[in-house]
This record gives structure tokens, sequence and C-alpha cells, in this order.
């Protein structure tokens, strides 16, 4: 997403930076290398969250569930930066030692984290649910490095990935993936994909208002077909007496036609980004609420 640009934008200026000597050091130690997608953030804790309250119990393991969750979402950007540095780059480029320290710490957290749930979940589904992690985390690597972020698939792939943190909080609390975890990750990751779509659209359209040779409505078309599959999916829940579940989905449905029919607007597309995502964040919030009403 947008956090994706700023980081590549960051790179590009410190690559300038490499021929002002006296600042190397500077910026070496302003580095931190934690998670930067506040939209990736979101969709990977809120399921865990959501997942939590339905559980209706804690376990201590809980906690070790979502350091590792927190430390492989860290990790990519610094995997991303020894990525470049092995396939990309020619020159040593100073932020790859910063880099490798951060993604040793980050691994060891993963692997502390690892241990502790091997011992309190089923080993078939650590393996399965390890694997997918380590899928993933290699998939966006290379996406990231060959500069492929806005594949359909891949952000579709995010939605996917990032929710299914509600089976890891499901199997530290109650030892199993009970069934309302299943359709929480269902609902949860149709929901992330259709607002990663609106928000691509909508760069795409504020690409178009600068640059009208640029523009493309193709996630635009994108987002309109997962916003009918949200009203499908709603008007299912309905049918079914799930009717707080079909809320959940029609709120969805109505915030996102909402901001599609406002990028029209070239006034709405100069709103702040930032403004935008605060939006999104409250929209995710009433979904998220009303679906853990409607699975309790």
């Amino acid at each position: 997403m947008s956090a994706s640009a700023d980081f590549n934008k960051e790179i590009e200026q410190q690559q300038v930076q490499t021929s002002q000597p006296q600042r190397v050091n500077t910026q070496q130690k302003s580095v931190r290398f934690l998670p930067r997608e506040h939209g990736a953030t979101a969709m990977l804790f809120t399921p865990m969250v959501c997942a939590a309250i339905l559980a209706r119990t804690w376990n201590w393991t809980e906690i070790a569930a979502f350091t590792a969750a927190f430390a492989a979402l860290a990790a990519k950007d610094p995997m991303v930066i020894l990525a470049r540095q092995r396939l990309v780059w020619k020159q040593p480029h100073p932020e790859t030692p910063t880099a490798a320290l951060w993604f040793a710490g980050w691994m060891l957290v993963l692997a502390l984290s690892g241990v502790v749930l091997l011992m309190s979940w089923p080993l078939k589904a650590t393996l399965a649910l390890g694997a997918g992690v380590g899928a993933f985390s290699i998939l966006a690597v290379l996406v990231n490095v060959k500069n492929r972020q806005r594949s359909t698939l891949f952000q579709i792939a995010s939605a996917i990935a990032l929710t299914s943190s509600s089976l890891a909080t499901s199997l530290s609390a109650m030892g199993t993936i009970q069934t309302w975890c299943w359709w929480l990750w269902l609902f949860l990751a149709l929901q992330a994909a259709a607002g990663i779509l609106v928000v691509h659209a909508r760069l795409d359209a504020r690409i178009a208002l600068r640059n009208a040779a640029k523009a493309t409505q193709d996630f635009r078309r994108k987002a309109l077909l997962a916003v009918f599959v949200l009203a499908a999916a709603g008007a299912t829940a309905g049918v079914l007496r799930h009717s707080f579940i079909a809320a959940a989905l029609v709120v969805a449905v109505a915030g996102y036609g909402y901001d599609l029919y406002t990028q029209r607007n070239s006034d709405d597309l100069q709103r702040p980004l930032t403004s935008v995502g605060q939006r999104a964040l409250t929209l995710s919030s009433v979904f998220s609420i009303l679906l853990i009403v409607g699975l309790w």
C-alpha cells in the first residue's frame, strides 16, 4: 500500500546520501525496522483481537502468538533490504548491516515464540501455519524486490494471509480452530481484500487527476466486483437470518460503495490519505464489532 511506496522512497533517499559520508552514520542509527504499513498491521492484529474475544477464554500462549505475528511482519522490511543487496544492488549499501541486525533480532523473537507455540499447539497445525507464514514471507519479499506490490493477486493474497492470524489465536486459546473462527477468517479476508482494492482505486484516481494519460480503471473495476461479492454474502447471511453478520457486510458495502462514488469527485480525491485511512479504520472497527456479535 502507500507505506510500501514511502519505504521505497526512503531507500532512494538513503542511496543519495551515500555520496555524503558525514551523514551515513547518522542515517544508519536512525533506521528502525518496525512495521511501517499501518493498514497491514491493523489487518494482522484485528483478527487476533476478534478471535480472542470470541474464544471467551484466555491462555498465556496467546502472547506468544502475538509476538510471533509481530516479529514475522516486522522482519519483512529488513528481509527486503537483504534480498535487494543480494539480487539487485551491485554495491554495498549503508542500510544493509543495520537490516541484517534487525532481521536477526526479529527472527530470534519469531523462533522463541515458535518454540512456545510448538509445545502447546497440535503438531500438524503448527507445521501448516508455519509453512504458510514462511511461504507468504518469501512471496512478499520477491514481490517487493521486483516492485510488483500492486499486483491484484498479491493484494488479495495479502488479505488472506494477514487475516489468517485469527486461526493462531483460536489455537492458542482453545487448542483447536473452532468453526466460528473459519467464518471469522472468511469475512475478515473478504472485507480486507475489498478495502485494499478500494484504496488502490483511489490511488489510481489521484494519479489520473494529475496525469490523464496514465488513467486506469483496473483497480476500480476489481473493487466494484469485491463490493458485489460482499453484497452477495450479506444477502445470503440475511436470508439465513444471521442479522448481525448481514449488518456487518451491509456496512462494508455501504462504506466502500460510498468511497468509490466519491472518487469521481476531484475535491474528495485531494483528501489526505491519513484522513482516508482513519475513515477506513472506523469502517473496519464497526465491521469487526458487528461480526463479533454475529458470531457470538
